[in-house]
């Protein structure tokens, strides 16, 4: 049974800044891709960042490239998500992901977490 648990959501203003975690466990993930997604209320679940396990490469969504990093510690099978310069349109819930592949195809992922809720005042 592989399992994925996000933390470290929250409410944070303007400008501030988050770090997520996504602990993996149930399975080794030598060679797979970690991906973080987000939902807005009354919006489709969006892609924001990926990793690959093994050599470390990213890849990001236009949206949040240069604010968000996306990292992993492999000792931990923990995968993290840095958010700074928090917006408003930030405000989602937060949804961690794995699957086998390549990081730069947005889809395909085969397990998730259940969640953990960001939401930035204005």
């Amino acid at each position: 049974q592989v399992q994925l648990v996000e933390r470290g959501g929250g409410l944070v203003q303007t400008g501030d800044s988050l770090r997520l975690s996504c602990a993996v466990s149930g399975r080794t993930f030598d060679s797979s891709v970690m991906g973080w997604f987000r939902q807005a209320p009354g919006k489709e679940r969006d892609f924001i960042a990926a990793i690959g396990w093994s050599g470390g490469s990213t890849y990001y969504a236009d949206s949040v490239k240069g604010r968000f990093t996306i990292s992993r510690d492999s000792a931990k099978n923990t995968v993290y998500l840095q958010m700074n310069s928090l917006k408003p349109e930030d405000t989602a819930v937060y949804y961690c992901a794995a699957k086998s592949g390549s990081i730069y195809r947005r889809g395909g992922y085969d397990y998730w977490g259940q969640g953990t809720q960001v939401t930035v005042s204005s």
